[in-house]
Formats: C-alpha cells, structure tokens, sequence
C-alpha cells in the first residue's frame, strides 16, 4: 500500500476492514440455523472464518508498520537536513510526517479495537464449532 498520502492509506485500511465491519453478517451465513446443520458445516466454516481474519489482521498490521517504518525513515532523513541548514520549507515538511507518523500509531491502536470486537463477536458464536489454538480472549 502506497503510505505517502494518509487518507489513501486510511481508505485502503477501510476497504480491507470490511470483513470485520460485516462480521455478523458473516457468521449469520456461516453458522446455520439447526434446521440447516445438515446442509451446512459450521466447523469449516468457522475455521475459514477464522483464517480469513487472521490473514486480514496480519496484512493490515503488516502494512500499517511498513509505512510507520517508511514514514519514520523519512523523519530522520528531514531531521538530517534540518541541521545541516535551517530551510523553512524542510520544517513544515518535518512538522506534516511528524502528525502522519502520530496518526499512523493511532491506527494501530484502531486496528487493536478492530480486531478485538470482531473476535469476541467470533468467539460467542463459533466456540462450539472451532477453537483455534492461537487465539485466547
């Protein structure tokens, strides 16, 4: 994901937050009624449930540290620059990575919140079906 522009990024993070937006929705199809059960397996089910968001989480932390990480290198570069001579035009820049730097921290703490709805939701209605073993609530 491209980390230059934040509102790009936080869009994209949007688009790949829709699992969890829609998660009851998505255990509603997923875990049948009792007069489905025969039809459907909510054991595999929950299980690709389950995989799928954890493949969410880990691409979106993934992302979210890669541009922190890109983000943070570009600070260090601007500080370098900013002792070497004093331009006007590097501290605003220095100031504008400054607050993408804090928010892109904050959307960790977003994806944390996220995450942990999502999987208690989860919880409450696979627990019967698929426990997995990397997972503790």
């Amino acid at each position: 994901m491209e980390c230059a522009d934040f509102l790009e990024f936080q869009d994209a993070l949007k688009k790949m937050r829709d699992l969890d937006d829609k998660i009851v929705y998505a255990l509603n199809v997923n875990i049948p009624t009792p007069s489905f059960r025969g039809e459907i397996d909510p054991t595999q089910n929950c299980k690709q449930l389950y995989n799928d968001l954890k493949t969410n989480y880990d691409k979106r932390e993934q992302s979210i540290r890669q541009c922190i990480n890109v983000t943070s290198d570009k600070i260090n570069e601007l500080k370098r620059k900013k002792e070497s001579g004093d331009d006007l035009g590097v501290n605003k820049l220095l100031s504008k990575e400054q607050t993408k730097l804090r928010m892109l921290k904050n959307e960790l703490f977003v994806e944390e919140v996220v995450k942990d709805r999502s999987l208690k939701i989860y919880h409450e209605r696979c627990r019967e079906y698929f426990k997995p073993t990397d997972y503790s609530v």
